[in-house]
Formats: structure tokens, C-alpha cells, sequence
């Protein structure tokens, strides 16, 4: 029986000239069990920028086939029992995501610090001790997770100004002891997680990441006790304040060469807040994918009084999603929570709202209201105005805080 007969999945991809491939489950495990891998015909399909491997524990190598993959932009190999990924990977020049997360890889293949247009590394949940020198080559890296490893140390070369996209660095569960001040060059940098990790010591220098919105030290044995108190309970903003007001203390016995640093590092946080803006701007753009031309397709009709509070609306409709199987709704909302506090700045930037078609009826009106004359139904409680909802709102997140004995509410309510 040839590998096309044994794997329909593969023959598809090839007939139909795909460029997408996802192997994953028990079905698929059992076969690489009794290939001894996967099989030659899947590093063929070099039309590919999808391929993902998943859930099959009986796969612990990868062959070095995979370099004829030239056009893969994304290659998941999450959740099976890799040992260890070929050096060739160097040569999949248009790789953006590399996920080789929860597997047994004790080491990464130097061939990494050449993929120049990787966006995304997540090596999560496996059994390194170090990472590669050289990923500062990686200029366009934006997300690395190495969380639940065995790391005892970033590599020098990781908080390099060449980073200038890194905006999220997750290393928590592992060993690390010591995280350098050099962590100030990555002026990109917004989200960081090192909790449960061996740090004594959190650099002054971290104050002065100009974009940094969200940090994590918990589960670090501080030398500072004020501030290990403060890293378990207190917001980001606090935190920073406290390590620049120490920065502060200990600049008063620098000399001139601090002080030059410490101006370049204003005029790079200066640069950083334009790059800001034109980020912002970009996510403005929106491109029109599809119009409907069919009569009776649903329609949004938007009043020009919503021009001075919400200008901007995006609606798309979504067809054949099963959400009452198991628990795929909850993973669905979940994931919509994701992106409302990651892309939408905790609801501050965007609402994302999800709606059964079946129970719309069009036209849909996008208006606005005075907060007086605005009803409507939230989840679990009855109608109310807007100014009674806001009412409501503001009691219960002060109750809450009274609760948690906090000064500030939650970003809950």
C-alpha cells in the first residue's frame, strides 16, 4: 500500500494542490506509529504555507525532508513527543510561526536564527535549558514563549535593539535567575512574564521600556520585600513607578556617560510613542474582503450622529460554525476575551460583539443614544436604562474593592 493510500489526507493536499495540511488525533498517531513517522510524501507538497502536526505522541523526530518546504509560512508541531527538529530548518526562509510547544525537545536547532521573517516562536512546555545565541537575527520576532521550561538564563544577545518588534516575552516556570537592565532596549516590548522563576532582583531599567503595559514577577523570592509585596498585588503601573523612583535614587551617584544613556533611552521612547501612533493609524485600515450583492442579505444601517462617538464599524457574517458540540462555545468567548484584552486594550479600543444570525433581524441600526433614553438587556439582569446600568456598574466594582481591600477598582466593571 503506497503512502497516498494510507494517508487520503496527503493525497488530497496533492491532487487538490492545497495549501494547508492538518494531521492531528489518535487516527493520524496510530499510522505514524506504524510508518515510523510520517511518511515521504507529505515533505512533497511543496505548494504549502500551513502544515500542522499535532496530538500524536508517537512522533519524536522530524526528517530533514522538511527543508523542500520552501513556501511554509507557519509550521505547528505542537503536542507530540519530539526529541529534536533538524538544523535544515534554517532553510524555510518564509517561516512566521515556528510552535514546537509541549513536546521533549531538550535543545533548539541553531538553524533557527535564520529565519528572518519569523514572527512568533512558542517552544513552551518542553525540556530546555537554554536558548540559541543569535535571535536578535530574527529581527521580526514579535512573540516568544518559552514558559515551562528549564532555562537558567536569557541569552545576552536576546535584548538587543535589533528587537524592535519583541512586544510579548513570556518565561515563566522555569530557572531563570537573573533578568539584565539591557531589557530596556526592547522598546517594543508591552507584555512580560517571568513569574515562577528564581529572580532576587528586578532592574531599575525596566521602567524605562517606553510601551510596557503588563508584567508578571510573581513566584520570585525578591531581595526587595516591599516590592515582591507590590509584584502580588499591585497593578503594572505602580510597579514601574516604584522601580524608576529606585532607578532615581541611585542615578543621583551616576556620572555623565548615565546620564547620556538615559537621554538617548528618552529620545528612543519619544521615536517608540510616534511608531505608536502610526500603528494605531494602521489599525484604522480596513480592507473590504466581500460585498453582497444579494437583496437580501443583513444590512446595517448607521446614523451620522455615531460619527462623533464611534466612527468606526466592521460586520461580518459567519457560516457553518457547529457551537453547540462540547465545549467549543466557551473556547469560542474565550478566545473573543482574548483579543478584547490583548488588541482591544482591554475593551478600550474596540468592542467585539457576537450574535446568532438566526435571531437578527435586518436591518440592523447603528445609532446613538443619551445614556437616559438608551435600554438595554446585559447578561443576567433586566432591562435598564444606560445611566442605570453605569450606576449599578460603579456601586458594584466599589463594593468589589471594598471586598478585596484594594484603592482602585477593577478593569473588570
Amino acid at each position: 500500500m503506497s503512502d497516498m493510500e494510507k494517508w487520503p489526507e496527503i493525497e488530497k493536499a496533492a491532487t487538490e494542490k492545497r495549501r494547508e495540511l492538518v494531521l492531528q488525533g489518535s487516527g493520524v498517531d496510530k499510522r505514524i506509529s506504524s510508518c515510523g513517522g510520517l511518511p515521504s510524501s507529505v515533505y512533497s507538497l511543496q505548494l504549502l504555507n500551513y502544515l500542522e502536526v499535532s496530538q500524536c505522541p508517537s512522533l519524536t523526530e522530524i526528517r530533514g525532508e522538511i527543508q523542500y518546504l520552501t513556501n511554509l509560512q507557519s509550521l505547528v508541531l505542537c503536542r507530540n513527543k519530539l526529541t529534536s527538529v533538524p538544523d535544515v530548518i534554517g532553510i524555510l526562509k518564509s517561516l512566521k510561526v515556528l510552535d514546537l510547544s509541549v513536546n521533549n525537545l531538550k535543545g533548539l536547532p541553531e538553524g533557527i536564527i535564520q529565519l528572518k521573517e519569523l514572527n512568533t516562536l512558542n517552544v513552551s512546555c518542553n525540556l530546555l535549558e537554554a536558548l540559541p545565541d543569535g535571535l536578535s537575527q530574527c529581527t521580526k520576532l514579535s512573540t516568544i514563549n518559552v514558559s515551562k521550561n528549564q532555562i537558567t538564563a536569557f541569552p545576552p544577545d536576546l535584548f538587543s535593539e535589533r528587537l524592535d518588534l519583541l512586544s510579548t516575552l513570556v518565561a515563566s516556570d522555569n530557572s531563570i535567575q537573573e533578568l539584565s537592565g539591557e531589557i530596556y532596549k526592547l522598546s517594543a516590548l508591552k507584555v512580560l512574564d517571568v513569574s515562577n522563576n528564581r529572580l532576587s532582583e528586578i532592574p531599575s531599567d525596566l521602567s524605562d521600556c517606553p510601551k510596557l503595559k503588563e508584567i508578571n514577577f510573581k513566584g520570585n523570592k525578591l531581595s526587595d520585600k516591599r516590592l515582591e509585596k507590590m509584584v502580588n498585588g499591585c497593578q503594572t503601573k505602580s510597579i514601574l513607578e516604584y522601580l524608576r523612583g529606585k532607578g532615581k535614587g541611585r542615578r543621583g551617584e551616576e556620572g555623565d556617560a548615565d546620564k547620556k544613556k538615559k537621554q538617548q533611552r528618552k529620545k528612543k521612547g519619544k521615536v517608540a510613542e510616534e511608531q505608536d501612533e502610526v500603528e494605531e493609524l494602521n489599525k484604522m485600515v480596513v480592507r473590504v474582503l466581500h460585498v453582497s450583492e444579494v437583496p437580501t442579505a443583513l444590512t446595517v444601517k448607521v446614523s451620522a450622529e455615531v460619527k462623533d462617538v464611534r466612527p468606526y464599524l466592521v460586520c461580518c457574517l459567519v457560516r457553518g460554525m457547529n457551537l453547540k458540540a462540547g465545549n467549543s462555545l466557551k473556547r469560542f468567548l474565550m478566545a473573543q476575551t482574548k483579543l478584547h484584552d490583548d488588541l482591544c486594550g482591554r475593551r478600550t479600543v474596540a468592542t467585539i460583539a457576537t450574535h446568532d444570525a438566526q435571531l437578527v433581524k435586518s436591518p440592523l441600526v447603528y445609532d446613538v443614544k443619551p445614556p437616559t433614553q438608551l435600554k438595554i438587556v446585559p447578561l443576567g439582569r433586566k432591562e435598564l436604562t444606560a445611566v442605570e446600568l453605569i450606576r449599578q456598574l460603579h456601586l458594584e466594582a466599589d463594593e468589589l474593592r471594598k471586598q478585596k481591600k484594594r484603592q482602585n477598582v477593577t478593569g473588570l466593571h
